[in-house]
């Protein structure tokens, strides 16, 4: 079994999920960071990072000054591979893989896949279905282009995850707020520097899905398709996810065809991907590609209805090995998740409606934030006071009972 290096992390559920799925796998890590307390604030003693074989501490924004500390360190320890979760790292992992020959998806699929306009630029250029789009760089940048595309667009930054700053803009005052928006948050939650374009697309309606892959050697499989939850605009919130899709099979193929089609022409491979797709009248479309497994606990679905978990698949395609994705029975039909989801801001002063999910056989998995929560409106999937996890015998069931569960609830926020 081999020994991995894990280039920082998620803090959220990945943080959980990726060391436990290190370890079913037979495998060991190291854990670097540029600061171990951005993981451990209010965290219990027993964090499963603390779980490494070995906790090291270097600058990881510094790619420059990374890579070779990296050999460095290679020559003492021995990593058969080396793999992060978190987007802003996938960089610096693919850049020490290829400087010390490990397993791993190049270094241009990488930067193409992590910049969603440059994203945008090669899949049209290789005829994957996506919406029209522009590139600009502050109002100047911008302005003429939302003529051009005409409104309603939807406004992104290039370089962000969790649905930060993305927007739909009716309007050039809308416009105007939301690239100013963009504009001041010059540096991300990891200190780094952010890209500067700002990318417009063309609103798309239907409904959006995930399809959850597993790249290796030049085969992708599709381990199955999840759909999503999303609160109205002019946020594109996750509320909640529900797998398998409800899909026919021409559905589902079509969904697949265009993740498979993405992931070729940014020339992915040896990965675990999350490709997101919206179904228009007019068929799938893409809407952008990630280069590690699902978050917001959307392997943990796979997982319960397939018995493959792709936290630790993702673990064997970095260490090199061949993932058995042979899906397995395990008596679950369907499972989702759902959110609870602020419109207001204040302090959370009480929850109610979830006496019973203890003793619901169906509840698998529940979180609510406690009293004295500060709380602002959710504009983006880093606000969530709490999820209900469910699995259902029969396919499709999970999904509405689920939101029916969140729809129950009732959070009361002072001002």
């Amino acid at each position: 079994m081999g020994h991995l290096l894990m280039v920082e992390s998620w803090v959220g559920s990945m943080s959980t999920l990726l060391p436990a799925g290190i370890r079913a796998g037979g495998h060991t890590f190291s854990f670097l960071t540029r600061d171990l307390n951005h993981y451990l604030r209010g965290k219990p003693a027993g964090h499963p990072l603390l779980g490494a074989a070995n906790i090291l501490t270097a600058e990881t924004n510094d790619e420059a000054a990374l890579v070779p500390y990296v050999r460095r360190l290679h020559e003492v320890l021995g990593f058969d591979g080396v793999l992060s979760s978190c987007d802003y790292y996938l960089p610096a992992v693919a850049a020490i893989a290829a400087d010390l020959g490990l397993p791993g998806p190049r270094r241009d699929a990488v930067a193409a896949a992590g910049q969603k306009h440059r994203t945008r630029e090669v899949c049209r250029a290789a005829g994957v279905p996506g919406p029209a789009f522009a590139v600009g760089e502050g109002w100047d940048g911008v302005a003429d282009a939302a003529v051009e595309l005409g409104y309603p667009l939807v406004v992104k930054p290039v370089d962000l995850c969790g649905g930060m700053y993305v927007r739909r803009v009716d309007d050039e005052e809308q416009l105007r707020a939301a690239v100013e928006a963009i504009t001041g948050f010059p540096v991300n939650a990891r200190g780094q520097v952010r890209a500067p374009q700002i990318l417009l697309e063309e609103c798309l309606d239907g409904p959006e899905f995930s399809v959850e892959t597993v790249t290796v050697r030049g085969e992708t499989t599709v381990v199955g398709i999840t759909d999503k939850r999303l609160t109205g605009a002019p946020a594109f919130i996750e509320a909640g996810h529900m797998f398998p899709a409800a899909l026919s099979e021409d559905e589902q193929a079509a969904v697949g065809a265009v993740a498979r089609a993405a992931l070729v022409a940014l020339g992915a491979d040896d990965t675990v991907a999350h490709t997101e797709i919206k179904y228009t009248a007019d068929g799938p479309r893409l809407i952008e590609v990630n280069l590690r497994p699902a978050g917001n606990r959307i392997s943990e679905l796979v997982r319960r209805v397939t018995g493959i978990d792709l936290a630790a698949v993702h673990a064997e395609v970095a260490a090199g090995g061949t993932p058995d994705l042979t899906p397995r029975p395990t008596g679950t039909g369907s499972a989702a998740i759902a959110f609870a989801v602020a419109d207001r801001a204040g302090v959370l002063t009480g929850i109610s409606g979830a006496q019973q999910w203890p003793e619901d056989p169906r509840i698998v998995e529940h979180t609510l934030a406690e009293p004295g929560t500060q709380v602002r409106v959710a504009t983006d999937n880093n606000t969530y006071l709490g999820h209900v996890m469910v699995t259902e015998e029969t396919s499709s069931a999970a999904g509405d009972y689920a939101q029916r569960l969140i729809d129950r609830l009732d959070l009361v926020v002072a001002s």
